[in-house]
């Protein structure tokens, strides 16, 4: 059989219009090729969101690698934004079109094509594991952690694992991601009464004392970094009264902040100086301010040591370029595969993802098909 093309793997996924929660044909179209070269699969449902684990192999016995990804996208925006059908993998001056192409069917599409050529020409001793989920974009709750749940119910195991998101901001290679900053939003909520401007006496005004407590949390430096992370970063991201008038006094406003957080933190620590400060200004001020926290992910690091040097040869030897390591950027998928075994990210660079005409150099497509295979050739051998 023919080596699997990466490129033409990536424009079937793009044509699935996945857009979380939906599988829409993406991960049945992986199921029946990786099933069609020798990988056990079995699909994972939990809630609305489809998953796939698929392993050639015996998990059991020697090392077992694995790939993590997801096949779900974002949503498409304002299509008459487009200049290409989104879901129409449309090629021209050397790109690839379409919602997804570089977040991260492209990714997927790279591994799963090495996984099947390394094995059928070069079967390992050992075994290895693609994870791929359909609810990455979204809430994440019953995606990878779905997968991992399933894993660990049946006696599967991972020894090392890359996740496939785009990692590189400007050229292909310059960058992996060995760890990454957790994520908590906060919501509040501050209650008073509503009144007449021109009479405050008879209301109560909740924004005096929101503002001051947002001015607490913006003017508030966490730290200035550790060993592998930069300072860890607060945001306020919103403050509505959903007040359409000038001279009414609202009977409650909102507003939310996002921190992006190092390893000096954990989400408890940071959930319990949120409502010190919130108390704080509550009764200062009379004003009954209730928060909800929302603990996304974590911040994690996997040491450099033996998966990141593998990651990096590989990355040298086809690309001439040694990457950075780094814990930059958002969260991924990677914050729950940590807890089951060491984990990096390495992938394609990211300038367009989740934007209007979001695409991927096709040549890169196969550059990184090519840097997974030598990861596979090199752990194994």
């Amino acid at each position: 059989m023919p080596p699997i093309d990466p490129v033409d793997l990536t424009a079937q996924l793009i044509r699935c219009p996945s857009v979380t929660p939906k599988e829409a044909g993406a991960l049945t179209l992986l199921q029946g090729l990786l099933e069609q070269n020798g990988f056990k699969c079995t699909r994972i449902p939990r809630g609305t969101v489809d998953n796939l684990f698929a392993r050639w192999g015996e998990g059991r016995n020697g090392a077992s690698f694995g790939f993590n990804g997801h096949t779900d996208v974002v949503p498409v925006g304002d299509l008459s934004a487009w200049s290409v059908d989104p879901f129409g993998a449309e090629q021209k001056d050397g790109f690839m079109y379409g919602r997804g192409a570089v977040d991260m069917k492209s990714g997927v599409a790279a591994f799963v094509a090495a996984a099947i050529d390394f094995a059928k020409d070069t079967p390992p001793d050992g075994s290895i594991v693609i994870a791929i989920t359909g609810d990455e974009e979204g809430d994440a709750v019953d995606g990878t952690t779905a997968i991992l749940d399933w894993m660990a119910q049946n006696n599967e195991k991972i020894d090392h694992c890359i996740v496939g998101e785009p990692t590189c901001p400007e050229t292909f290679g310059d960058m992996m991601k060995i760890g990454r900053r957790g994520s908590l939003s906060a919501f509040f909520t501050a209650k008073g009464i509503q009144g007449h401007s021109a009479y405050p006496h008879r209301a109560k005004n909740p924004l005096p004392a929101l503002v001051r407590l947002m001015d607490v949390f913006a003017n508030h430096e966490l730290d200035q970094g550790s060993d592998h992370f930069g300072p860890s970063n607060l945001a306020i991201t919103t403050i509505d009264t959903g007040n359409p008038a000038n001279n009414v006094i609202p009977a409650q406003a909102k507003a939310t902040i996002n921190i992006r957080f190092n390893d000096i933190h954990t989400g408890q620590s940071l959930s319990r100086w949120i409502k010190e400060e919130t108390d704080v200004i509550s009764h200062e001020t009379g004003i009954e301010i209730g928060v909800e926290i929302k603990i996304s992910g974590e911040s994690f690091v996997t040491p450099p040591g033996r998966l990141s040097d593998l990651v990096s040869k590989a990355v040298q030897a086809e690309t001439g370029k040694l990457p950075e390591l780094s814990t930059t950027g958002g969260t991924s998928d990677a914050r729950f595969v940590k807890d089951h075994c060491p984990v990096v990210e390495f992938g394609l660079v990211g300038k367009t993802m989740h934007a209007v005409d979001e695409r991927v150099e096709v040549a890169q497509i196969h550059r990184l098909k090519s840097v997974y295979t030598r990861i596979l050739q090199d752990y194994f051998a």
